[in-house]
């Protein structure tokens, strides 16, 4: 294994865990409507178990609705009994072939319920980081163990690595603010 390919898989799982947070991060509701908030539920449909955006069309057309059309007017009791036994707290309303989800306020106590959520997620995705440089720099020192790698290389390559950590820490860092922020704002 060379530097280039340690230092690439290190980025690539770093960036991973960073993709994962933001994943996560979107599915936390704020005061506003956003279909990632329940585009990732699993509805039980046809035998068995699917994602929610592949069996309906999500829509945010005002700021605090969602608005949820199933390609299959079939599926419309299946998806309002998963949103009902979902995490996220809101109750749909079923209107013929459409599904509305009213968006409530926030309360503040709420509100700061969620924001320990979101440190939670990052602190995890500091921790994936971190294992990802734990990883990287034990390739390295297997390569350098094996004759392959000067110890001056190693060095460089610990320093390259920390670098990287150090970007995606801060990335994590930038994008927990703003979600605090966001939840926090009324």
């Amino acid at each position: 294994m060379t530097i280039e390919e340690i230092l690439f898989e290190a980025e690539e799982s770093m960036e991973k865990a960073a993709h994962f947070m933001s994943h996560e991060f979107a599915a936390i509701r704020t005061g506003k409507a956003s279909p990632a908030l329940v585009e990732n539920i699993d509805v039980e449909a046809y035998g068995s178990s699917m994602k929610l955006k592949q069996l309906a069309l999500i829509s945010a057309p005002e700021p605090r609705l969602l608005v949820i059309q199933p390609f299959d007017a079939s599926t419309v009791r299946d998806i309002e009994r998963a949103i009902n036994e979902s995490r996220i707290g809101i109750n749909p309303s079923v209107d013929g072939k459409i599904i509305r989800l009213p968006i409530p306020e926030l309360s503040e106590e709420r509100r700061r319920d969620l924001a320990k959520t979101v440190k939670g997620i990052a602190e995890e995705s500091r921790v994936r980081i971190r294992a990802c440089r734990r990883t990287a720099i034990d390739s390295a020192k297997k390569v350098q163990k094996d004759g392959k790698m000067t110890e001056d290389e190693l060095r460089d390559t610990e320093a390259e690595v920390q670098k990287l950590t150090d970007k995606f820490v801060a990335e994590i860092d930038k994008q927990t603010a703003a979600k605090e922020a966001e939840l926090m704002k009324i």
